[in-house]
């Protein structure tokens, strides 16, 4: 593994490459590379490590990045969840890798967890050369995400957080240091993520470079971020994988975002919320998905090919709900 940085609109990124460990996918013009997107405060080291390893090992190089302002990436202010921003660190981070020594150009996934996975959407469907996208318990519609809280008896909490955005984002127009509001914390208290026993699941995976503050004013554009609508643009097949009991992003959203991608979707469930997949037993089955998706669209014979993306070929499902095609 080794420490690399790359530029983002005049911001140096900090991230990991992970070269593949065997030449198993190798091709012509090199081998595979996925491009890794942590949620909306993650970083690099809090728990991504666990899914970039076992990629590697199957014969793909791996790129973890840090977004702007967060980990050890530089850029002010610090722990600042703009959706476009974050979206122009997975461009910048694409363009990154596309530099690797021995990566092929053409084959590049993007791989993203909460807000990444995402993020993955949208940026596959801007950037049509990504050949495939594993999107893990994504949040896919703000608006969907708003709506199941204020159905679930957290209008207050709405409120709260929309009080300190808008408190922040007077501070940001007037020059002042970012309101910042913790980014889980337990049920009744004022956070972004409140949802029973996240705070102490996610506690369990940060690293040290991990802080549990954003600031404020994303309160104000949750509602906006609706990757959703970015799904039937894509052209690459897509493994959505959605947490049955996740109480985050809701998965009938990823569900409706996995059907609008069309023949290209493939559609994991599972019985966990929206962190357990960084867990035994959960994450040795979702890995399992992941690399058997990831070897069979990334393999040089098999990128594009017809049966492939028209779901007429299963994948290993590990006793898992698995959807192909519409």
């Amino acid at each position: 593994m080794k420490n690399i940085y790359f530029p983002s609109h005049g911001v140096r990124c900090a991230a990991w490459h992970l070269p593949a460990q065997t030449d198993a996918l190798a091709g012509v013009g090199g081998r595979p590379c996925v491009v890794m997107a942590h949620g909306f405060s993650g970083t690099r080291d809090s728990g991504l490590q666990s899914f970039a390893k076992p990629i590697a090992a199957a014969g793909i190089d791996v790129l973890v990045f840090d977004y702007r302002g967060f980990g050890d990436s530089e850029g002010t202010p610090r722990q600042d969840v703009s959706v476009k921003r974050q979206r122009e660190d997975v461009h910048a981070a694409l363009a990154a890798a596309r530099h690797l020594p021995g990566v092929d150009s053409d084959r590049f996934a993007l791989w993203g967890y909460s807000y990444g996975g995402g993020h993955a959407i949208a940026v596959a469907a801007q950037d049509r050369s990504v050949a495939a996208i594993v999107s893990m318990n994504p949040a896919t519609d703000g608006v969907a995400t708003l709506a199941h809280l204020a159905h679930n008896g957290e209008a207050g909490l709405l409120a709260r957080l929309t009080a300190h955005g808008l408190l922040d984002t007077v501070r940001a127009r007037t020059g002042r240091a970012p309101h910042t509001v913790p980014a889980v914390g337990r049920p009744g208290s004022t956070a972004f993520v409140t949802a029973p026993g996240v705070a102490e699941a996610f506690g369990g995976v940060a690293g040290p470079t991990w802080r549990n503050e954003i600031s404020a004013r994303h309160a104000l554009e949750v509602g906006l971020n609706r990757p959703t609508i970015y799904a039937s643009r894509l052209a690459c097949p897509i493994l959505v994988q959605v947490g049955t009991n996740d109480t985050v992003a809701p998965p009938d959203a990823a569900r409706r975002t996995a059907k609008k991608a069309g023949y290209l979707a493939y559609l994991c469930e599972y019985p966990i919320d929206h962190v357990q997949a960084f867990d035994a037993p959960w994450q040795e089955k979702v890995l399992a998905d992941q690399l058997e998706f990831l070897t069979r669209v990334l393999a040089p014979a098999r990128v594009g090919d017809a049966h492939l993306r028209s779901g007429t070929e299963s994948a290993r499902t590990s006793g898992l709900v698995l959807k192909l095609p519409w």
